[in-house]
């Protein structure tokens, strides 16, 4: 099993930035992916970023390119997310995932943080 704990999110203003952490426990694997997604009622989960323990390999969406930044900090078993030029439509749960199953950075993961609301005002 492993455990994640999701942090930092909040209210900010359009145009502001926020980092996110994650922090993994339990038995993580240097061999795995952390992903970060975010969630609207209503729409589809979106995949946003991942990262990989061992080599630090990156992905990000087209929609958060240039903007959103993963890291990791493999010392502390921490996933960021650092996050600027925020819109309004970055209103989000924001989660963070771990235990990729699949090839794809966005395929399916086995284990869920309980989520950080992200909320950008306009």
């Amino acid at each position: 099993q492993v455990q994640l704990v999701e942090s930092g999110g909040g209210l900010v203003q359009a145009g502001g930035s926020l980092r996110l952490s994650c922090a993994a426990s339990g038995r993580t694997s240097r061999g795995d992916a952390v992903g970060w997604f975010r969630h609207v009622p209503g729409k589809e989960r979106e995949c946003l970023a991942v990262i990989t323990w061992r080599e630090g390999s990156t992905y990000h969406a087209d929609s958060v390119k240039g903007r959103f930044t993963i890291t990791r900090d493999n010392a502390k078993n921490t996933v960021y997310l650092q996050m600027k030029s925020l819109k309004v439509e970055d209103t989000a749960v924001y989660y963070c995932a771990a235990g990729l199953k699949s090839s794809s950075w966005c395929g399916e993961y086995e284990f869920w943080g309980q989520g950080t609301q992200v909320t950008v005002s306009s």
